[in-house]
């Protein structure tokens, strides 16, 4: 039986059963879009299948360093951190290469973790569409950069003077991906393995960067490849001890590394509903107001999509990334691209994200406008032509420009707690004023060396 035949919990049980192995793989994803997990007794597993098993919750009360969250409600010292019960989805089983094909499985938070668990939040969003008469589809293309170092040697460096693992700006170089070709081919063969196929990999422009655009499916299933994918690539770089990072910028001499979601509906005749030949640019009615959806609320929402402190470093003008809501066709100075064409390739690219984005969360909060749009029949603003760094825009376009105003703007949305409940919205919004506050207590060397002699 194949990994990607597993659909139901008896498929479940069958494939572990007959594996002969003495344990499974279970894992799941933190709100930083963080993969959690552990080793289980084939036993245990088979027991939890049907009834779940309990985690500790502190999952979703601490950040990336597991540091504890000291201003949530939904988890902290108040709560005395107790188990929360996990449901296991059979649907994500997958092998894992490394481990002699090991079986590894996906879970989500139920009972009180419920309303704040990221792919469960997804799944909200998705079950929304699909009651719309909607199939929403999507794909995620990262860019990340590939250095010559280890998780020891990067600490002994302070994580300064680093060494990428190819010199140079050498964007789609054929020179660069065959010298390296067996790394692009493990890489690629992971990801038929497990599940998370790369329909384009090449080198982008700068040191060390590669660039993977991951094949369009489902939306859950898209959300779930690209965070398998993040997490994997960082475990076959460290294999052969060299490192990735998915930092949205990770030097002021290059510019940042993107996330970029491509998205589209289906109606439930499995037809475009983004497409009609008679409109401009083939967007239909349902397509425009997913856009303007997409638009009005992402100022609201940019919280859950750059949800890092460093994610603000790259939505600067001039560093290849968005700095308002402006929308175009095929412009990429715009926030999003709308891409006319066949009505199987008619879409939305949502341009904001950065590498370091929770896929799950990205993906919620896109589904969530754009549907929001729909059933509100928003109109987007007129469309931009040209450089769009280049023009003025609405200020009701404008989008935060630090994580603190972001949770602020998020806290504030009443279209937020409509779509993702009150409780995800004020420990989201909570745990990304902790990010900030922490960032605030650290000293830069840009600080230092400003201010220690002269001041």
């Amino acid at each position: 039986m194949h990994s990607n035949e597993v659909h139901t919990i008896g498929d479940a049980r069958r494939i572990v059963e007959k594996d002969g192995a003495t344990h499974v793989k279970v894992g799941i994803f933190d709100v930083d879009g963080i993969m959690r997990g552990k080793y289980m007794s084939k036993d245990k597993f088979l027991s939890s299948l049907e009834g779940g098993f309990g985690f500790c919750d502190v999952v979703i009360g601490w950040d990336s360093n597991d540091q504890l969250y000291d201003n949530t409600k939904v988890t902290g010292w108040h709560t005395a951190y107790p188990d929360a019960p996990v449901r296991i989805l059979p649907e994500t089983c997958r092998r894992v290469p490394f481990e002699d094909g090991m079986l590894m499985f996906l879970g989500e938070f139920e009972g009180h973790a419920e309303p704040v668990c990221p792919r469960g939040l997804l799944g909200k969003m998705v079950k929304k569409a699909r009651d719309m008469g909607f199939e929403p589809f999507s794909a995620c293309e990262y860019e990340f950069f590939v250095f010559d170092e280890t998780p020891h040697s990067v600490r002994d460096k302070n994580y300064q003077n680093l060494k990428p693992i190819t010199p140079g700006n050498f964007g789609y170089s054929m020179l660069r991906n065959t010298v390296w070709a067996e790394f692009y081919h493990e890489l690629i063969d992971l990801s038929e393995a497990m599940r998370f196929p790369i329909e384009g990999l090449h080198t982008e422009t700068g040191p060390g960067v590669l660039e993977a655009a991951i094949a369009v499916t489902d939306t859950m299933e898209s959300a779930d490849r690209a965070a398998l994918f993040k997490t994997f690539t960082k475990v076959l770089a460290q294999r052969h001890e060299l490192m990735a990072t998915f930092m949205a910028k990770w030097s002021p001499d290059y510019p940042g590394q993107s996330g970029h979601v491509h998205v589209s509906l289906q109606n439930s005749d499995g037809t475009s509903a983004f497409y009609d030949a008679d409109q401009p640019h083939q967007m239909s009615t349902t397509m425009r107001h997913f856009l303007g959806g997409l638009q009005m609320l992402m100022p609201e929402l940019l919280g859950m999509v750059s949800n890092t402190v460093n994610s603000y470093s790259r939505l600067v003008p001039g560093a290849w990334a968005p700095t308002t809501a402006a929308w175009s066709v095929d412009n990429r100075t715009t926030a999003l691209r709308v891409i006319p064409g066949s009505p199987k390739s008619q879409r939305v690219e949502y341009r904001i994200a950065a590498a370091d984005m929770n896929p799950y969360l990205s993906l919620a909060a896109i589904l969530g406008s754009g549907l929001y749009g729909i059933e509100n029949e928003i109109e987007p603003a007129p469309i931009v032509v040209g450089n769009a760094y280049a023009q003025t825009h609405p200020p009701e376009l404008q989008l935060p420009q630090t994580l603190w105003e972001a949770a602020q703007r998020l806290k504030a949305s009443t279209a937020a707690r409509e779509l993702f409940g009150d409780t995800f919205v004020e420990h989201y919004a909570a745990s990304r004023e902790w990010e900030e506050r922490e960032f605030r207590k650290a000293i830069t060397d840009w600080e230092l060396k400003r201010y220690f002699e002269i001041i």
